[in-house]
């Protein structure tokens, strides 16, 4: 298997079955090899640098009822809410202030935040913080919607594609969704000029080898800016409760493979390795990873935002403890960097 990995480091490319073969004789001895070259990749590439992006949930309603998701517009359970634009303005000058130079405006699909309202908030975040980037995570839209918040001062966009199989999608999808739209976003974002970001569960319900090996194909093959994965962590008020989570381990493995696919790439520690691991998020840096997103929402909002059962909304995540956060990426030999962190292709 040490000889796949050299394989992937030198030529940045595997076989669906090399990927195969890799991923299902995995060991302890593998990773470890595994990870001393991707962590030195990411070294080699961004320094000991870790980049902060501030998350804000602006909103939890959405029109969607994916099976997995705790805010599904299915789940009467779930506590709504939406920011109004003061609410998201501010939560951005509270990061500025503690040195975030990104700012992601994440929320579920949303009708009420119709394209003038999102335009208007773009703009004024533009104007203000004209040395930020912005980063937008509010689902499937058209291309002239695309298009607009793009004109309005949007940077970057983060839409999970979440499966690569068509029959795995259906069965965490209802029938009014497709992977072919999916995909087709994400391609009409990369034709307007945003810096994409893509990614997976890894180990959501019914998921196999064959489909994680398809997910690391498909990735491949957008070639996005930015890779978000993290373990499928099950949600009280969803079809998939009693479902196993994912595993961390093989969540690092893959990350390993992504830092070796795409070496330039912008890959967070996320939240949901920080929910199932305390240390999580250090783990997935030694693995590869090189950003982090910490909790700008309001606190009384964070809990509300429940994608997944436990999910971690206060302590070294929340965007006002960025100290302590630096503290632990500074006993892993990292550093915080006050920086808009771009995508920069070698």
């Amino acid at each position: 298997m040490k000889n796949l990995i050299d394989k992937l480091y030198y030529s940045k490319n595997l076989s669906k079955e090399e990927l195969t073969s890799l991923i299902d004789n995995r060991n302890d001895e593998i990773s470890k090899y595994l990870f001393d070259k991707s962590s030195s990749v990411s070294c080699n590439k961004f320094g000991k640098n870790i980049y902060i992006r501030g998350l804000i949930e602006f909103t939890n309603y959405c029109k969607n009822d994916c099976y997995y998701c705790g805010i599904r517009k299915s789940n009467k359970n779930a506590k709504r809410y939406r920011l109004s634009e003061d609410e998201i303005l501010s939560s951005c000058e509270m990061g500025y202030n503690l040195g975030f130079r990104t700012f992601v405006l994440q929320g579920g699909e949303d009708l009420a935040f119709k394209d003038d309202i999102m335009i208007n908030i773009i703009k004024k975040i533009r104007n203000k913080y004209s040395d930020c980037a912005i980063t937008l995570s509010v689902g499937e839209k058209s291309y002239d919607t695309y298009l607009k918040y793009y004109n309005a001062g949007a940077n970057r966009y983060l839409l999970r594609h979440e499966t690569s199989n068509d029959k795995h999608y259906n069965m965490l999808h209802p029938e009014n969704l497709s992977l072919s739209n999916r995909k087709n976003c994400l391609y009409d974002l990369k034709k307007i000029g945003f810096q994409v970001g893509t990614g997976f569960m890894v180990g959501s319900p019914y998921q196999t080898t064959d489909n994680i090996v398809e997910d690391l194909m498909f990735i491949k093959e957008l070639s996005p800016e930015m890779v978000g994965i993290g373990p499928f962590v099950p949600h009280c008020d969803t079809k998939f409760a009693g479902f196993k989570g994912g595993s961390l381990e093989l969540t690092l493995f893959l990350i390993g493979i992504i830092r070796l696919m795409l070496p330039d790439s912008l890959i967070p520690a996320t939240t949901a390795v920080g929910t199932i691991d305390p240390i999580g998020r250090e783990k997935a840096i030694l693995s590869g990873s090189n950003v982090l997103m910490p909790n700008l929402s309001p606190v009384e909002v964070r809990k509300k935002y429940s994608l997944y059962d436990n999910k971690i909304c206060t302590g070294e995540e929340a965007a006002e403890c960025i100290g302590n956060l630096r503290n632990k990426m500074n006993s892993i030999g990292y550093d915080i960097v006050v920086s808009r962190g771009d995508y920069i292709k070698s």
